[in-house]
């Protein structure tokens, strides 16, 4: 079954023109357009589906700085300080906390290369605790065994991944913009060069400035101008167990499971750190030099995939027309099938690595598209040769956490305000410089 979703009312009508049309509704195009509409933009956000219904809703919920690149770091903090507005804000409840964020390990190198990380992260302000063997035991005492140390970020948090979203983009509304599920954004118009509008299956919005944030599909979208963006999606499975669980941890790494307690419902979301499958796409294949580095560093967790990635034709190479239906709008939701032998593994270490599960049923699997840079750090910006479209996507795996954050930046880059951080490092016009930067280390 898909990932819980909480389903709201949209705006009903196409508006004629808009300052700004955000394509995606997603974390990073909603929380764009909630930052527009907050500063009196005129903001129209078009989703081909439901608000929140594809990787938004179907990663882990974790809010973290905690083992961040530098180059996402000041992003991370910034977001989390946005997380804690949001319910003041918009009046709704994303079902954000800072509970702390526990990481439990037996292997020497990984505490290792956290406390290094954590000696990084003291020098911008950032706290983290390096646990002892003793510290990680008393932390970890939901799975009745002993660690050889650990880390603990006290200020790091998650959110609620049914309710973040759709809570947003009702944030979205609340400030005067309007947001249209249902609308797939076929293309663009420009006019000398430049943005000019927006079609939609529904109608075209007049517009100088377009976002487009449609993850797992911003690749393809762009392609269609003549953009060459490097980006490949892999499918990563989770599960849910029931409620009324005591004595667990809110949010804790291990490298055999890992564990999230779900917003108001008291479950929690189980899942494999890293494992993926890699179902072949036809962008794949096109991009498939560029993803060398980033495949040598992450091999071991990656198996082979399916045809479902290719059907599904989010990875496409195709050109489209603008007056046809779209790959968009036969795929409203990309909501593949879960692995199953993954999704087994994961109960079966579950079980073992925290007792109290035992005798708790599986309510629910699902998977998701996670889309990725080569050097798993996401592109936003001003896209060049084309005045007025800015691309933010490829957050490759950590676009919720940092989705405030984000969506704050675009904001300001479209609206010509001071940047909440600096943009230079997220510029997509790396990739046409050189095709293998610096890999992610997390």
């Amino acid at each position: 079954m898909p990932a819980p979703l909480l389903h709201i009312e949209t705006t009903p009508d196409l508006p004629a023109s808009a300052e700004v049309v955000v394509i995606g509704g997603g974390v990073v195009g909603t929380f764009t357009a909630y930052y527009l509409a907050r500063r009196g933009v005129s903001v129209a956000l078009v989703e081909k589906g439901r608000i929140g219904a594809e990787q938004s809703s179907r990663n882990w919920g974790w809010c973290r700085q905690q083992n961040r690149d530098a180059r996402e770091l000041p992003m991370a903090t910034k977001s989390l300080d946005l997380w804690d507005r949001l319910k003041a804000e918009i009046g709704e409840d994303p079902g954000f906390r800072r509970c702390g964020l526990l990481y439990l390990s037996n292997d020497e190198a990984e505490i290792e290369r956290w406390a290094k990380w954590r000696d990084f992260a003291a020098g911008e302000g950032v706290i983290t605790h390096v646990l002892s063997a003793a510290e990680a035991r008393e932390h970890g005492k939901a799975t009745g065994r002993d660690w050889k140390g650990g880390v603990f970020s006290p200020t790091d948090g998650i959110a609620d991944t049914s309710r973040a979203v759709p809570v947003a983009a009702l944030g979205v509304m609340k400030a005067g913009g309007t947001v249209h599920q249902f609308c797939a954004a076929r293309g663009l118009e420009l006019e000398g060069g430049r943005v000019c509008g927006v079609v939609t299956e529904k109608g075209t919005i007049r517009t100088r400035k377009v976002v487009m944030a449609g993850g797992a599909w911003a690749s393809s979208f762009v392609r269609q101008l003549g953009i060459r963006f490097p980006q490949s999606a892999v499918r990563q499975s989770i599960m849910a167990v029931g409620p009324n669980v005591a004595g667990l941890p809110d949010a804790v790494y291990t490298a055999g499971v890992s564990l999230t307690r779900r917003g108001e419902s008291g479950g929690y979301n189980l899942a494999i750190s890293g494992r993926a499958r890699v179902d072949p796409t036809p962008q794949q294949i096109l991009f498939a030099r560029e993803f060398v580095p980033m495949f040598a560093r992450r091999w071991r967790f990656l198996a082979p995939g399916g045809t479902q990635g290719w059907r599904s034709g989010h990875e496409g190479v195709k050109k489209w027309r603008l007056d046809q239906p779209t790959p968009m709008e036969r795929m409203r939701i990309l909501d593949p099938r879960p692995d199953a032998k993954l999704v087994a593994e994961t109960r079966r270490r579950a079980l073992d690595m925290f007792p109290a599960l035992r005798g708790t049923a599986m309510t629910a699997s699902w998977a998701g598209y996670v889309d990725s840079t080569p050097d798993g750090v996401p592109g936003i910006g001003e896209v060049t040769g084309v005045p007025g479209l800015v691309l933010a996507a490829g957050f490759s795996g950590h676009g919720f956490g940092i989705g405030p954050g984000a969506g704050h930046l675009i904001a300001d880059i479209v609206s010509g305000a001071d940047p909440i951080v600096d943009p230079k490092p997220y510029h997509p016009d790396r990739f046409g410089s050189s095709a293998w930067g610096k890999v992610a280390e997390f």
